[in-house]
């Protein structure tokens, strides 16, 4: 029994029971036309009879308001009974049912609530049924509910005539209802032709005219099925709180239908704009009087949660109806003097959503003026930043989160700024406020951040870390995969963020000068970690680097294919942690060291410092090479310092700036000519600047690639398959390739340009005509940066001379990275930093230095004796990835220390194992190897089509156990192609930036006390056994955190319905035991 209250507290009494014979009269009066056409013919007391569960819903007085009929088969007259099952598992090869946990409905009839009646009346009996029917991508239905009761009915769609709505309004302010397009067309025709596609009703639902074919819904039958939906018109309803009216019937009430038609609102081809549509329309809406002051956040809500690709709904009124709740946030669009189309236009932006503005006052003067609104973009938030980090997610109401829009304080009432905010939780009743920064293009020479500014708020605003996302197969996964609130792809930003909490729990400030040299992947990384740090917030954070921050420029990123990519960090990485909103820039080199007086010199400008940190790496120099008059050198290693100028034909490319420069002047002076365009080195970015070259459209013929002797040097790929592919793709692209030359000459023209260049050989003198000089060959320390290292008295050793903790000879300089390398105390002369992963490197820079300012010292154990004799050891992969020639796309992932080539890797006494699948001819090789513990420590991919690096990079360190048993199906036959493989949804609960900790946590486990003591009999764990901890639920707890990211897997509630004992639960909760008991964890998703 259960009692439900009305919106006019009105009390009914409703009982669930068995179904009597005594209740078939009462079914059968809640019989309707869809019944028959639904469940056929029924025979009432005949299925009472027969029916395995039939249920009665009814009132106090024993009146049938609902009834249901339930039969252990089908009621199809496609199979028989018996044979439902396998006939079900033959067409429906994903279903679940069986026997024991199905049932299936033969009856289903129900008392129709008010609104529905008085939508019938009005528009007929299959209304809301075909409405239902035409749900698709175009078309949805959304349903308002109070207390498990629907109040409330909207249908929407996206396919609008936005020309016609273009001809009968000034839709200009909302840019023609369309997106942004370069060849958008403003103008709008004077004269309407509004004909094509308005029906004219009569009250009897009857057309008087049309110049389209028979379409739409009726009004009381199939044959008039098409003039209803067409007709314009509003209605609304007076009958137990709702209203209805009809086109010709005086307005009396508040239940809205804007009749938007199907040919009324059809996309037309040769739209004004040339942009696509940018808006989605409300069709039908009905809601209960009690209810309509709510609806003001659905056109909020609907863009956010249905047309996410939209930003503006758009209803259409019919002249006479006075303003409803719904559309007193829409503005009126203007209407042409010459419009017939009979109806007002309401549109709605999306960011046109409710405000609150707050200002702050001190004797009644205003100091201070903010300006909030609803976040409605919460699902993405969680889902791409770790806000839970702060704020305990499920325990926020929608409502309560709040979009920062604007804040600007007096600089005099600064400290006052956290209070401020405090009372604009209050007041807008928030809990959360989020303020975005979007990357700005920033050109001075001396840049400061905008969270130091007095008259913002975002000091007091904790910057929120973004989370490293699952690069999803998409199509693959159809249904199963994630909302597009998780998946989609939306312009990055930076999120900052405060609550209630953190108002009243302000972060350390530290004032001490931090000043970071050189942008690398360490420096980046290193100020990474300080600016996310939770505890600290740092003050006096500046970089110097000659270009500035990377990322800045999203011109320059199309031209980083000229270079391999390490993978530390992407423009979206850039965008999100928005290091301009924190650290202070200095464009420049750094030319001296003061150590004394503590200060750098950058282009005469004294930056002085507290701590100065070395992150400047090795980059390409110009090759020193002999001048014209001297005798040519023996086939031999040259390097030195190019002392001239360099001619500005000559590229060293070292960044995304670099490369971009690079490209703009061979456009301007190259494309156009016949001349040859030299390629000099012997790293893989030789491969990836002639791919970079071919495809902007040089000819092959035109390009020489000139190979410098390897010498101690890794070769360029791992891997003689692939190395013979590259070569096979630039002979047949015409691209000379010369093997072991060495730059001896070059002569410059009259505008300083080199004109011709000279390498020798074992054999022979090679002299090349060149417009264009790219150098690979010579990479080492910037001399500006060595000189300035060497009269510091820094000790330099080759590179600059550290110890295990980042320290050089002076204790307020640290130095990491390319550039360093360990003292000779350590005996490893041939490890430095340049054979470690950068951004780990950056890491664990950063938390070296954390010590220092730390108010309350970490617990640590005191350090063996004798590890300050030893290096530290790192654990992160390394990473080389970029298109090749041919377009080939390649990915190397490996292990860190000093590279080995693959003959040695794959020595028989290792015990290694490699498993490859594809060809490297054929644009689809897969190498994976796994070590003798049979964990994946490399990764080759060279392949023609694109592949999701990120997801890969999150193998590396796994166990092949792990990977759904991947040894077993590989000596079964089961593996072909890798690539799909891992596209699987099995794998996409490992690429889970969470899945880590869930690792930890299982290893935890595995590692207590009295599971130890149980030898042998790790499998129980995954089996509820008293005394023991079980690893089943930290899995499920973990699937059903991240449902949002994982939904391909099954929903945790169906593993507890499985028996502890049954064949079923080895499946639904597949862990291999020996996998996790080494840490590793494999899930079973849904089939």
């Amino acid at each position: 029994m259960a009692v439900v209250t009305s919106s006019k507290e009105n009390t009914d009494v409703f009982i669930v029971r068995r179904t009597e014979s005594g209740d078939v009269p009462g079914i059968i009066s809640l019989f309707s036309p869809v019944t028959e056409d639904v469940f056929g013919r029924i025979d009432v007391t005949y299925l009472l009879e027969l029916s395995n569960l039939a249920l009665t819903l009814c009132n106090e007085k024993n009146e049938v308001i609902a009834h249901a009929a339930f039969l252990d088969y089908p009621n199809w007259n496609i199979t028989d009974q018996a044979e439902w099952e396998p006939f079900l598992n033959e067409n429906y090869p994903d279903n679940k049912c069986t026997p024991l946990n199905t049932l299936f409905v033969h009856l289903f009839v129900a008392k129709e609530v008010p609104v529905y009646e008085s939508l019938k009346e009005t528009y007929g009996e299959y209304l809301l049924v075909d409405l239902l029917e035409r749900e698709g991508e175009e078309n949805q239905a959304a349903v308002c509910e109070v207390g498990g009761t629907a109040v409330g009915f909207m249908s929407l769609c996206s396919d609008v005539n936005i020309s016609l709505f273009q001809e009968c309004f000034d839709l200009g302010p909302f840019h023609g209802l369309c997106k942004p397009h370069p060849e958008d067309i403003l103008e709008v025709p004077r004269k309407p032709s509004i004909q094509e596609g308005i029906y004219i009703l009569n009250h009897q639902g009857g057309k008087k005219g049309s110049q389209r074919g028979e379409r739409g819904w009726g009004l009381t039958n199939e044959d008039t099925l098409s003039s209803v939906v067409s007709e314009p018109c509003l209605s609304l309803l007076q009958k137990d709180g709702a209203v209805t009216v009809s086109p010709t019937e005086p307005l009396v009430g508040n239940v809205i239908n804007i009749g938007s038609a199907a040919p009324l609102l059809e996309t037309e081809e040769g739209d004004l704009n040339g942009g696509t549509s940018n808006v989605f329309s409300i069709r039908l809406f009905c809601i209960d009087k009690e209810y309509e002051t709510r609806t003001l956040l659905l056109p909020i809500l609907l863009p956010a949660l249905i047309f996410q690709d939209r930003d503006l709904c758009v209803i259409l009124v019919p002249h006479h109806v006075p303003e409803f709740p719904l559309i007193r946030r829409f503005v009126r669009a203007v209407p042409s003097c010459t419009s017939r189309l009979g109806r007002e236009l309401y549109v709605f932006h999306r960011d046109g959503m409710p405000v609150q503005a707050f200002v702050a006052e001190v004797l009644d003067q205003i100091v201070g003026v903010s300006v909030t609104r609803d976040e409605m973009d919460t699902e993405y938030i969680r889902s791409h930043y770790d806000i839970e980090d702060f704020i305990h997610f499920n325990h926020h109401q929608q409502e309560e989160h709040g979009h920062l829009c604007h804040f600007v304080l007096n600089p005099v009432f600064h400290h006052y700024a956290k209070y401020f905010l405090k009372e604009i939780l209050r007041l807008g009743h928030k809990s959360s406020l989020y303020y975005p920064i979007y990357p700005e293009y920033v050109e001075d020479k001396f840049q400061h951040p905008c969270a130091h500014s007095l008259t913002s708020a975002l000091h007091y605003m904790a910057p929120v870390r973004p989370r490293r996302q699952i690069v999803y197969p998409l199509q693959e996964l159809g249904v199963s995969a994630p909302s597009e609130q998780v998946s989609k792809d939306q312009l990055k930003y930076s999120l900052n963020h405060i609550n209630r909490k953190l108002v009243l729990e302000s972060k350390v400030c530290i004032n001490t000068r931090i000043v970071v040299v050189g942008a690398s992947d360490v420096g980046i990384s290193f100020l990474e970690t300080l600016i996310f740090w939770p505890r600290l917030k740092f003050n006096n954070l500046t970089l110097i680097s000659i270009h500035g921050l990377p990322g800045k420029d999203p011109l320059s990123s199309k031209y980083r294919r000229f270079l391999i990519n390490s993978h530390c960090f992407n423009d979206e990485d850039y965008a999100q942690m928005s290091l301009c909103s924190w650290v202070n820039v200095v464009v420049g080199k750094m030319t001296s060291i003061n150590r004394s007086a503590k200060y750098v010199v950058v282009s005469e400008e004294k930056v002085p410092y507290d701590y100065l940190v070395l992150c400047t790496g090795q980059s390409y120099q110009v090759s020193c090479v002999q001048s014209e008059q001297h005798s040519i050198p023996r086939l031999s290693t040259l390097s030195g310092r190019y002392t001239e100028k360099v001619p500005s034909n000559h590229f060293t490319l070292n960044d995304a700036q670099d490369c971009l420069e690079a490209a703009l002047w061979m456009e301007k002076n190259l494309m156009r000519s016949t001349g040859n365009i030299i390629v000099y080195g012997n790293t893989i970015d030789t491969y990836t600047t002639v791919e970079a070259l071919l495809s902007s459209g040089i000819d092959g013929s035109r390009i020489h690639l000139v190979r410098a002797p390897l010498g101690s040097a890794s070769p360029c790929l791992p891997e003689a398959a692939l190395e013979c592919v590259v070569w096979e793709v630039l002979a047949g692209a015409g691209v000379t390739v010369h093997p072991d030359s060495i730059l001896a000459q070059w002569g410059q023209g009259h505008h300083g340009l080199i004109t011709w260049a000279a390498f020798t050989t074992a054999s022979s003198l090679l002299h090349l005509q060149c417009s264009a000089f790219f150098s690979f060959a010579y990479r080492t320390l910037d001399y500006d940066i060595f000189k300035a290292v060497s009269d510091a008295c820094l000790v330099f050793d080759g590179r600059v001379v550290i110890d295990a903790e980042f320290h050089t000879n002076d204790a307020s300089i640290r130095a990491a990275g390319p550039l360093t390398k360990f003292s000779r105390r350590y005996y490893r002369d041939e490890l430095t930093h340049s054979n470690f992963n950068s951004k780990e490197i950056g890491f664990e820079l950063a938390a070296s230095m954390l010590s220092l300012f730390e108010s309350a010292p970490q617990p640590s154990s005191a350090p063996p004796e004798g590890s300050d004799r030893l290096i530290p050891i790192y654990s992160r992969c390394k990473v080389q990835g970029g298109v090749l020639p041919g377009g080939y796309n390649y990915l190397h992932i490996s292990k860190p220390g000093i590279p080995v080539p693959l003959d040695v890797e794959l020595d028989p006494c290792d015990r290694g194992t490699e498993i490859v699948t594809g060809e490297a001819s054929h644009g689809n090789y897969f190498r994976i190897h796994f070590s003798r513990y049979h964990m994946v420590d490399s990764i080759t991919c060279f392949s023609k089509e694109p592949f999701p690096v990120s997801n890969y990079i999150c193998l590396y360190g796994q166990h092949e156990r792990l990977l759904n048993d991947l040894y077993y199906r590989w000596r079964a036959g089961q593996l072909t192609d890798l690539y799909s493989y891992f596209r699987e949804p099995w794998s996409l609960a490992i690429y889970h930036d969470r899945f880590i900790d869930l690792q930890k946590e299982l290893h935890q486990i595995l590692m207590s006390e009295e599971v130890r003591k149980m030898t042998g009999e790790c499998i129980l764990l995954f089996r509820q056994k008293p005394g023991l901890p079980s690893l089943r639920e930290p899995v499920l707890r973990y699937l059903r955190h991240h449902r949002a990211q994982l939904p391909m897997y099954a929903p945790t509630d169906a593993y507890r319905l499985v028996s502890a004992a049954g064949k079923r639960e080895a499946t639904g909760s597949r862990i291999a035991a020996s996998a996790v008991g080494r840490g590793d964890l494999g899930v079973q998703p849904r089939q």
